[in-house]
Parts: structure tokens; sequence; C-alpha cells
């Protein structure tokens, strides 16, 4: 259910000279940034050895980035969904996870509407052996903006 300010997402690479590129720091953790001007709520989803997790809500304030896991990625796949409250917009994809109107930690990712939570399609993100992540989002308006100008949103 995608709205019609439904927002991009970029993965940026800040040694890739192209954008929907991973990026790896100096730092071991998975990081958020909010290149839009609203402030965006986050979840993340991944496997630990309990079975699959799901994670909410961060609040990253424009301009800003946010740890969601931080030490050294312990896990190759995470899934991320997030969404602008103001406008509407959603970053989403097809593996649907459990989320919660408030913070929430929830286990597994079956049957959501029946335990009483909502059901989001999360995006998922290969991290390979990389300790370390990041994901920048931006809107639609900022990527067409970037590609015109053969820039990256960085």
């Amino acid at each position: 259910m995608r709205n019609a300010l439904a927002a991009t997402l970029i993965v940026v690479g800040v040694s890739a000279g192209f954008t929907f590129a991973a990026t790896t720091t100096a730092r071991a953790d998975f990081r958020v940034c909010n290149a839009t001007q609203e402030l965006v709520g986050v979840s993340i989803g991944y496997r630990a050895r309990t079975g699959w997790i799901t994670e909410g809500w961060w609040h990253v304030e424009p301009t800003k980035c946010k740890t969601l896991i931080e030490g050294p990625l312990a896990s190759r796949y995470y899934y991320l969904y997030a969404e602008d409250a103001l406008r509407g917009g959603r970053w989403d994809g097809p593996v649907n996870m459990c989320v919660a109107e408030r913070e929430f930690k929830i286990t597994g990712v079956n049957d959501c509407f029946a335990r009483g939570f909502q059901r989001s399609g999360f995006r998922e993100y290969d991290t390979g052996n990389q300790q370390s992540w990041m994901v920048q989002l931006i809107d639609e308006a900022q990527q067409s903006e970037n590609t015109n100008t053969n820039t990256n949103a960085q």
C-alpha cells in the first residue's frame, strides 16, 4: 500500500560512485540516516538465536542518524521498514514482518494479526561479511535531484 508521496529508499556507498550501494565505515554498527526534511520512524528485523526479531520505533530527525544495532553485525541479512507519519511516505519492501504502533520488540514474523500486531513489508539488506552498515533515507524529490545532477545522496 504505497502512498503517492511514498518515499524512495537509497542505500548510499561512501566509496561507491553510484546510489543504491552499501557502505561501511570505521564504526561497527547498523545505522540509519534521514536525509529528508521530516521526522521518520524506523524499525528493523533480523534473525537471532531465538528466531526472527523485529524492533522499533527509532525516531530519526531530519538530517540526523541513529544507530539501530550497536557493535559488529552478527547477521548477514537485516530488514528495514520506515515511515514518514506526517506526509505518509514509506520505505518498505516485500518481506512481511510484525510491527506495533508503539515501541516494540517482537519475536517471530508469523501470525502478526492473531498476536495483536500489524504486518509491514520490510526491505532486505545483504550485508555480506561487513561488520557495519548504513542506510540513508531520501525522498523522491531528493532522488530526482541527485539523479539529475549525478551526485550521491550522502
